[in-house]
């Protein structure tokens, strides 16, 4: 809850000081441009690479494996692309970074320890 402050609060006003400061410093029209720019080159590559986790998922299932990996790809892919979608250049650097394979593994590294995390402390219980 506590970082639930940062993302709805802190993270917005930072976006919008870096428009306001952007839309001053190279113009309002290229602004938007870059904006919408970066939404739609966003959405194209969430979708390409949320097919591609889909497809990686698919093989390791017909092999019998459980797809785990796959899943943390669809997790940051879902979170790159919605953060792409929403105007701002902080959280556009941040939905590319989720999106990228090769920056994604930090992020997914961070996931795996929330998740053992509250696995731990019983806040999740597995069920076999």
């Amino acid at each position: 809850m506590r970082y639930l402050f940062l993302l709805i609060i802190v993270i917005p006003a930072i976006d919008i000081g870096v428009l306001l400061l952007s839309g001053k410093t190279i113009g309002v029209w290229p602004t938007i441009a870059i904006i919408i720019l970066t939404g739609v080159l966003g959405a194209y590559m969430a979708k390409r690479e949320g097919l591609q986790t889909i497809r990686r998922a698919r093989e390791q299932l017909q092999y019998g494996e459980i797809p785990s990996e796959a899943v943390l790809d669809g997790i940051c892919i879902i979170i790159g692309g919605t953060l792409l979608i929403t105007p701002g250049f902080v959280t556009d650097i941040t939905g590319f970074l989720l999106l990228f394979p090769l920056t994604r593994r930090p992020f997914k590294y961070l996931i795996k320890n929330l998740w053992r995390k509250r696995i731990d402390k019983g806040n999740i219980k597995i069920i076999k």
